[in-house]
């Protein structure tokens, strides 16, 4: 296993980290698996020995319960790993039951520092953005947490870059505890954050963790032409995570996970996490298991490392159109950033080879 530092921060993470939105399983998450703390030991006994030491899980999973269950499972091994858990979202009916205001993150980190047994996080997200509370408000906050040790670092989820922008530079001219991670979704069917939100964490030093890096099981190999999948399947199932707007695009790029992975005896699924280990900026990949045989699946894509030409295969099969003004900074690529690039090599490349 790799460990890779992660953002600006001297913590130094597994490139792979255990999710737990199936701890629990109820509510929304359950499709996502249903692991009660018997199983969540396992699962955890399994990623430590591949190497893992970051668990993820959020308040908002099963109601508190995958935070629960994580805490129990984990038991007197906690300190030797690390968790990041997130706050934002609905815990409750009340007007402040949700959102970043000081009260509410004070109340949820309490909260969740008593479902997990422990004293602190290693790592404090915010999971949404909250566009009505003032963010000085916010950052404030959190710098207390770090301060009085209960929380070690701070990141975000799903921000949108110019979130973490504003956030980044209210947090400079406050004083106050910079982030050192965004986790976002990515993945060969959605990549999107390529547009800004890399170039941006690839600029401030932010560390890149990806959730749900088989885009909810659709790069799995499971979802393939003229081939009906599984009963029990995610998406069967109506899960609608991510969204799916071109759907031959989809097939095309299975098509090809699945003719690299014969080539390598590995899985459709490891080849498109071992892709993702390669981009610009990502740190870990953010990835839960419904059983044991699909966590080691997953885990054993840490060492795979692929072809120059495979993974050029798979950038240009699952490649989006470039929305402006990034396809008009192709005609002045003579002095373009590190984090430009992260974005425009590949386009710049195609097109010195046309001429």
């Amino acid at each position: 296993m790799e460990y890779r530092q992660l953002g600006n921060s001297g913590l130094r993470v597994s490139t792979i980290t255990l999710g737990t939105m199936g701890f629990g399983g109820t509510g929304f998450a359950e499709n996502v698996g249903k692991i009660d703390v018997d199983g969540a030991r396992r699962e955890i006994d399994i990623a430590r020995d591949a190497g893992v030491n970051l668990f993820d899980t959020a308040d908002v999973y099963s109601t508190g319960m995958s935070e629960e269950i994580l805490g129990k499972a984990l038991g007197p091994n906690r300190d030797d790993v690390l968790v990041a858990s997130k706050v934002r979202l609905p815990m409750g009916d009340g007007p402040n039951d949700a959102g970043l205001s000081r009260h509410h993150i004070l109340r949820s980190v309490d909260a969740t520092l008593t479902r997990l047994g422990t004293d602190h996080l290693d790592l404090y997200q915010l999971h949404e953005w909250d566009g009505q509370t003032p963010l000085e408000e916010t950052l404030s906050a959190l710098d207390d947490l770090v301060h009085w040790g209960k929380v070690r670092y701070i990141g975000v989820s799903n921000f949108a870059a110019w979130h973490m922008m504003k956030a980044l530079w209210t947090a400079d001219r406050k004083g106050l505890t910079p982030f050192v991670s965004t986790q976002v979704h990515y993945s060969l069917q959605t990549r999107d954050i390529e547009h800004e939100i890399v170039p941006v964490a690839v600029d401030q030093g932010i560390g890149i963790l990806v959730w749900s890096p088989l885009a909810g099981g659709l790069l799995s190999g499971k979802y393939r032409r003229d081939v009906d999948a599984p009963a029990g399947s995610r998406h069967v199932e109506g899960w609608n995570e991510p969204p799916v707007y071109d759907t031959e695009q989809l097939y095309d790029i299975v098509e090809d996970l699945v003719a690299i992975a014969d080539a390598h005896d590995a899985t459709p699924a490891q080849v498109s996490l071992a892709w993702l280990l390669a981009k610009p900026g990502v740190t870990s990949l953010v990835v839960g298991a419904r059983n044991e045989d699909q966590l080691r699946g997953n885990l054993a894509a840490a060492d795979l490392q692929l072809t120059a030409e495979e993974l050029g295969k798979l950038d240009a099969i699952s490649a989006q159109q470039l929305p402006y003004p990034f396809w008009h900074h192709l005609n002045a690529a003579d002095r373009l950033s590190k984090a430009d690039l992260t974005l425009l090599a590949g386009p710049i490349a195609a097109r010195r080879a046309r001429k």
